[in-house]
C-alpha cells in the first residue's frame, strides 16, 4: 500500500511517500519519496504535483480534532469537526483544511485523519481537568495535549532501545511540548486546551499568568484578535530576542554578544528544565529523557545546558529524529487494514465522501 503523508506544521510542510506492507516496522525504512516545503502560497499544489504516482491513500496529521482522537477516514462530518477547532488551533487547522482540499483534488483515494491529541487520550482527569468552574468541562475546555504523534514515536523507540518504562519526551521545534510517558501511555503533557500552553516556543508564548491578559484587555485596549496574533506570532524566542523565532539565529546573535538573544535562550532553557522536572514528578521518577524535533535534534548547546541542570534525575539522554510522517503512515495502514477501514482499499470511495455514500 503506497501511503502519502502530509504533515503541515506551524512553519513547514513535510511530505513522505512509503510502501507500507504487512506488520510495518517500528523504525522507519527509507521512503519512496520525501520533501519538505516552506509554507508559501504555492506550496500546497506544488507539493502534490511532484508526488510520484500511484498513491493508494493520503494520511494527514490533524493537530486539533476536539473530541476526535482515533484515526478516522475523512468525511464531510470529520472535516467540519476539524474546521470547528480552527479557532483554538489557528496556526495548524486552517492549513490542514487546505491540505485536505488540495489532496482531494489531486488524488481520488481515501484520506485518513490522524489526530495529534490521540496519544494523550490516556490522560487521567487530574491531568486534563482545569481548576476553573467544573462546567467548563461540559464546553470541551480541558487539556488535550498536542505533538502526540511525535511523542508516541519517540517514547516507543526509546523504550525499545533502553527498556525504560518512565520516559520524558521533549518535542522541540517551532512549537514545543513535553510528555510524561509511563509504560507507553501519556500521563501528562505541557500543551493544554490549545497549542499555546506550556513551554516557551519559537513565536508562541507558552504558559503565562492569565492576569496579564486581563490587564492588557482592561488597561491597554487589547482585543481578542490582537492578543491571538501577539501570543501566537510575536512571543517566545522572537518576542524576547527581537530577532527571530529560529534557534539558529538566536545562537548566532549570542555569539555576536546580543544580550536579548542570550536572555531568550536562557528563558527557553529554564522553562524546559522546569517542565522536565514536572514531568518527572508526574511519573514518580524518570529513566530516559528524549530530545526530538528540529531544535531537540540539532541544538547541542541547549541539550548540554539541560543535561547539566537535570543531571540529578540520573536519566539516560537520547536524541531521536522526529518521525511523525512514518508514525502517521503506520496508523493509516492499521486503520485501512482493520475493521474500521473496511479492510479493502478498493471498496472505499473518494477522498471526502458523503456520510451515507
Amino acid at each position: 500500500m503506497r501511503i502519502l503523508v502530509l504533515n503541515g506544521g506551524s512553519s513547514s510542510l513535510k511530505c513522505r511517500l512509503d510502501e507500507v506492507s504487512a506488520d510495518p516496522p517500528s523504525a522507519p525504512p527509507a521512503p519512496l519519496w520525501r520533501k519538505n516545503f516552506d509554507l508559501d502560497a504555492g506550496s500546497l499544489s506544488a507539493a502534490l504535483e511532484s508526488v510520484p504516482r500511484p498513491v493508494d491513500a493520503v494520511g494527514h496529521r490533524i493537530v486539533h480534532g476536539g473530541s476526535l482522537r482515533q484515526p478516522a477516514r475523512l468525511t464531510s462530518t470529520i472535516r467540519s469537526a476539524i474546521a470547528r477547532e480552527a479557532e483554538v488551533a489557528p496556526e495548524h487547522n486552517r492549513l490542514e483544511l487546505g491540505l485536505i482540499d488540495v489532496a482531494a483534488r489531486a488524488f481520488e483515494v481515501p484520506q485518513i485523519a490522524v489526530f495529534d491529541a490521540g496519544f494523550h487520550a490516556t490522560l487521567a482527569p487530574p491531568a486534563y481537568v482545569y481548576p476553573g468552574p467544573y462546567e467548563w468541562l461540559d464546553h470541551g475546555i480541558r487539556r488535550y495535549g498536542f505533538h502526540g504523534i511525535s511523542h508516541q514515536y519517540a517514547s516507543r523507540r526509546a523504550a525499545e532501545m533502553t527498556g525504560a518504562r518512565r520516559i520524558v519526551t521533549c518535542h522541540l521545534g517551532n512549537g514545543a511540548s513535553l510528555c510524561a510517558v509511563l509504560d507507553g501511555k501519556s500521563v501528562d503533557t505541557t500543551m493544554g486546551f490549545t497549542p499555546l500552553d506550556g513551554l516557551m516556543m519559537g513565536t508562541r508564548c507558552g504558559s503565562l499568568d492569565p492576569g496579564i491578559l486581563i490587564y492588557l484587555i482592561r488597561h491597554r485596549g487589547y482585543t481578542a484578535e490582537r492578543l491571538d496574533h501577539i501570543l501566537n506570532r510575536e512571543s517566545g524566542l522572537a518576542g524576547v530576542s527581537g530577532i527571530s523565532g529560529d534557534m539558529r539565529e538566536i545562537l548566532k546573535a549570542i555569539d555576536q554578544g546580543n544580550p536579548r538573544a542570550k536572555l531568550a535562550f536562557d528563558i527557553y532553557t529554564h522553562r524546559l528544565c522546569v517542565g522536565i522536572g514536572a514531568m518527572a514528578a508526574a511519573l514518580g521518577g524518570v529513566e530516559a529523557i528524549v530530545f526530538t524535533g528540529g531544535i531537540g535534534e540539532n541544538c547541542a548547546p541547549l541539550r548540554d545546558a539541560v543535561a547539566g541542570q537535570v543531571a540529578f534525575l540520573r536519566a539516560r539522554i537520547l536524541v531521536l529524529p522526529a518521525e511523525e510522517e512514518w508514525e502517521i503512515a503506520r496508523e493509516c495502514w492499521r486503520f485501512l487494514r482493520g475493521p474500521a477501514g473496511a479492510r479493502r482499499l478498493d471498496t472505499l470511495e473518494g477522498a471526502i465522501p458523503q456520510e451515507n455514500a
